[in-house]
């Protein structure tokens, strides 16, 4: 990416956006593009200034972290969001991505983590902390249960067989690399399939498809 990826921070407190914003604009290729300390004025800048990612709180007064996101997701659709929070089991984190985040990370993520993230989810990618991914997914399980849909199936008949070998091991976490190493298969042919799969199914991202798995029973919390 030649371009600097344009981050627009949303948080209601200053101290932290000013925190967040010492890190990222030490960084070659970040900048800084506004600041918002709540919902409400995170969608009227994102909409002025079209940033590529969005750095999101997701609790704060008024329009919370998670009707911005759906509101921008929808209004600005190039614009990732990258959500934020303090707690590595919250309710509000997957509300988040399903109204259309790309990533979650904790406050206390190190910095080279967190712009790595950035660079990710600016690049198309979806970011969600290891640490609590199985945590997320367990609190996640009984809503996708209850979504799921008798027709629900008929969902992945798009897919080629591999594509579905892929959509799976999507579901269930793995890496572009270790997707390759189960399937045997080259990276690139993998980054290839998702694109596939992410068309075919019409999903925004990889979280997307993650959620997709639950919802369809292809995937399970164990």
């Amino acid at each position: 990416m030649t371009d600097a990826v344009r981050v627009l921070l949303v948080d209601d407190q200053a101290l932290v956006r000013m925190g967040f914003r010492m890190v990222l604009e030490a960084e070659p290729g970040i900048e800084v593009v506004g600041e918002a300390g709540d919902g409400a004025e995170a969608l009227q800048l994102a909409t002025r200034h079209t940033p590529d990612v969005v750095l999101m709180d997701v609790r704060m007064p008024g329009v919370d972290g998670i009707e911005a996101t759906a509101r921008i997701t929808t209004m600005v659709p190039d614009t990732k969001v990258l959500v934020l929070t303090t707690y590595d089991l919250d309710e509000y984190a997957f509300g988040a991505l399903r109204a259309g985040a790309s990533g979650f990370l904790l406050k206390d993520t190190r910095p080279a983590e967190l712009l790595d993230a950035i660079r990710s989810v600016a690049r198309g990618d979806a970011v969600v902390a290891p640490r609590i991914t199985a945590k997320l997914l367990e609190l996640a399980a009984p809503h996708l249960a209850a979504d799921r849909r008798p027709e629900a199936a008929d969902a992945l008949a798009p897919l080629t067989a591999r594509e579905r070998d892929v959509f799976q091991l999507i579901g269930e976490g793995a890496t572009n690399g270790e997707i390759a190493a189960s399937l045997y298969l080259s990276e690139s042919t993998v980054k290839t399939h998702v694109g596939r799969i992410l068309l075919k199914l019409g999903l925004r991202d990889r979280v997307q498809a993650v959620i997709l798995a639950y919802r369809l029973g292809v995937v399970r919390a164990e």
